[in-house]
């Protein structure tokens, strides 16, 4: 029985999913780490995309960031992290959110930058402050590229937090780390073929709230084409 076949019997075989190390608890785990990782980069990312796209100052810090943080290693930011402070979740931590950072600083500041300044004059000249200019114009307008930023990092997280297992912590890397070291490669599968199916799963569900929540999009669309539909008796279905 090849690799694929014993990592597919183990996946379908209920025992494996319960316990204090089973699978469910395992991918609840790795959720955890992907949410705090992602919600803790989002807390600093999106107020200084939001500042720098509102002012249009420091451009240039933005793209020195941006790509000085993707230029980290992962796995070195976290091995420092364990030598520096020892095991435990604040290494790998910082290691997910420096991953987390470039993505949601970037689509945040290219959102709100990228609004027309036609509009943001307009809502100037109806009196508004410079918050609600922020808040009620532009953020609205920069929400499909701050959503957009949100699904990339999530998924750029989710996929790399499998290192928190180097940190002696839970998580699907441990089926990869473990399997690696004791040559049971189907366990090692496992695990990566969980992930895959997790960082799918979530992308796939953040795609659909970006299509549910942003105006403009298919759904939108289809709306309009009901509501322009000529009635079968002449006229329109709905005015």
């Amino acid at each position: 029985m090849n690799f694929l076949q014993q990592a597919l019997s183990y996946l379908l075989t209920a025992s494996n999913w319960t316990g204090p190390v089973g699978l469910a608890v395992r991918t609840c785990e790795h959720l955890e780490y992907t949410a705090v990782a992602v919600a803790a980069s989002a807390l600093i990312a999106v107020p200084v995309g939001l500042l720098i796209g509102h002012t249009g100052r420091g451009t240039l810090l933005v793209v020195g960031a941006v790509n000085g943080l993707r230029a980290l290693p992962t796995l070195g930011v976290l091995l420092l992290g364990v030598l520096l402070f020892g095991l435990g979740l604040g290494p790998p931590l910082v290691a997910l959110m420096l991953l987390g950072i470039p993505s949601l600083l970037a689509s945040t500041y290219a959102g709100i930058a990228s609004v027309d300044p036609l509009v943001v004059d307009a809502a100037r000249a109806m009196g508004m402050t410079e918050s609600q200019v922020l808040l009620r114009v532009e953020v609205p307008n920069a929400l499909p590229l701050m959503l957009g930023g949100l699904r990339s990092a999530t998924l750029q997280v989710v996929a790399t937090a499998t290192v928190a297992a180097y940190a002696s912590l839970g998580g699907l890397g441990g089926y990869l780390i473990d399997g690696i070291k004791e040559r049971r490669f189907h366990i090692a599968l496992v695990g990566a073929m969980m992930v895959a199916a997790l960082a799918l799963t979530l992308d796939g569900l953040l795609a659909l709230a970006g299509w549910v929540s942003v105006p403009g999009t298919g759904r939108m669309r289809k709306l309009a084409a009901v509501v322009d539909k000529p009635a079968a008796g002449g006229g329109h279905a709905l005015r």
